[in-house]
């Protein structure tokens, strides 16, 4: 069961969130200690973002940000949403999240002589010990498919857990991002191959 770590001033609405979760996100245990923690939830506090950032790097967070704040550019692992907020799509990006940082504790993750480095946003080449950097997108599409591992991830699934429920992204996106990825990582040596296309989808190499 994942824990979630709330850090707020406001106590109504902590609570009320506490609540909400409990009552439409029973998976989750809201804890009140920083012992073992999946995701913190920062409500507001800003200038707490980069402390929280450090000490558990591992984990996803999400800074809720006052009503008609700017949107900061999103990061791998630091989300922000603006409230009020549907409390749905929020759940949805808190499993979205899990799902990403699965496995990513130790800060890296190590396949078919490949390792990815989700906070440097870069990923290791050990045959020639190239350094390849990449886009927030292109490292989620790799953590969730090495969390996924043997099993065949369908277009429409890393839509939702990579992008979440965004009309405006479409299967051709996926279909790019992969492309891009591939060109930027692989080289000729057939054992290199990042990515496996399958019917139905995409796996990835071990």
């Amino acid at each position: 069961m994942p824990n979630l770590y709330i850090v707020s001033d406001n106590t109504l609405f902590k609570d009320d969130l506490i609540f909400q979760i409990g009552q439409y996100a029973p998976d989750f245990n809201v804890v009140e200690t920083e012992a073992i923690v999946d995701i913190v939830i920062i409500d507001e506090k800003i200038d707490q973002i980069s402390s929280y950032a450090v000490k558990y790097s591992y984990a996803p967070i999400f800074v809720l940000l006052k009503k008609g704040s700017e949107i900061t550019e999103q990061k791998n692992l630091i989300k922000y949403v603006q409230k009020p907020f549907c409390l749905a799509k929020f759940i949805n990006q808190l499993n979205s999240a899990i799902n990403l940082a699965a496995g990513t504790q130790s800060g890296k993750l190590q396949f078919n002589q490949y390792e990815l480095s989700p906070t440097g946003k870069e990923i290791l080449n050990f045959r020639n010990n190239e350094v390849i950097k990449l886009t927030e997108k292109e490292v989620s599409i790799l953590q969730y498919l090495y969390k996924i591992k043997d099993r065949i991830v369908s277009k429409a699934e890393l839509l939702q857990e990579v992008w979440g429920y965004n009309p405006d992204v479409t299967t051709h996106t996926i279909e790019t991002h992969i492309y891009r990825l591939r060109q930027k990582v692989e080289n000729e040596d057939n054992t290199s191959q990042l990515i496996i296309t399958e019917e139905g989808g995409y796996i990835l190499k071990r």
